[in-house]
């Protein structure tokens, strides 16, 4: 099944995010993204969206980008088609590897793909934009899933697991001026992201957000976040996308 642009979004948040993505990119060929559904990995979903539209305001013409937990290829194709001049995606899957490999080849974008665990398959590259959509939900368990329905999915106990790890290990793999743009849930906690990347070095903005009611998979898990403070009695959350630039 092929997929154009952010048409599959069904909640109210992702409706924003969506008529966001489609306002700013009518008429713009470099933002219509096709997207062919592999087995095992996750579709584009709003959040990845909202961070596309974020990339897309950097203005990355010319830069060096790399896609971390790139699941379907959907950011990397984005940052292509923005005019990136290299583009490197990474995910743990090989599902997900093979899924980018050939939605990059059916929208005609040059994208690398590495299989490895975030900042390791890049050794010791710099890049002028690091852009990542992580695992967020928080889970039962800090043990990280090898299932791939939830691989993309659980996050540990806070649901941070892999966003502590993206947010301090960035730093050393920008370049001066270079950023890094995040998109995550409220439940993980907005601020601890803005300390970890300040602590890092970086300057951190939130660039955008959008609230809304609970996606499927948090409502499911609402009771046990409420046991874990992680969220009020409201069933709503806001989707951030965060922004950490290094000096220079």
């Amino acid at each position: 099944m092929l997929e154009q642009g952010p048409q599959d979004v069904r909640s109210r948040r992702g409706e924003v995010a969506a008529l966001a993505f489609r306002r700013r990119h009518r008429g713009n060929p470099a933002g219509v993204v096709r997207i062919l559904r592999v087995p095992g990995v996750h579709r584009p979903r709003s959040d990845a969206w909202l961070l596309a539209d974020a990339l897309r305001r950097e203005r990355i013409e010319g830069a060096a980008v790399a896609d971390l937990c790139t699941g379907s290829g959907v950011l990397a194709i984005a940052a292509a088609r923005a005019g990136a001049k290299s583009v490197v995606a990474v995910d743990v899957s090989l599902r997900a590897i093979l899924a980018t490999a050939i939605n990059a080849r059916l929208n005609g974008c040059p994208v690398q793909t590495r299989h490895g665990d975030l900042f390791g398959a890049l050794g010791d590259d710099r890049f002028d934009a690091i852009t990542c959509n992580p695992p967020y939900v928080p889970a039962l368990t800090d043990d990280l899933p090898r299932h791939r329905s939830t691989t993309a999915l659980d996050g540990g106990r806070d649901g941070r697991a892999i966003l502590d790890r993206v947010c301090r290990e960035a730093p050393a793999h920008l370049r001066p001026g270079g950023a890094l743009l995040l998109v995550h849930s409220s439940v993980c906690g907005v601020r601890e992201t803005c300390e970890l990347l300040r602590r890092g070095g970086l300057e951190d903005e939130v660039l955008l957000s959008v609230r809304g009611p609970l996606g499927p998979v948090l409502a499911a898990r609402a009771q046990m976040m409420r046991q874990r403070e992680l969220l009020g009695r409201a069933d709503e959350e806001e989707l951030v996308v965060i922004r950490g630039r290094a000096a220079g």
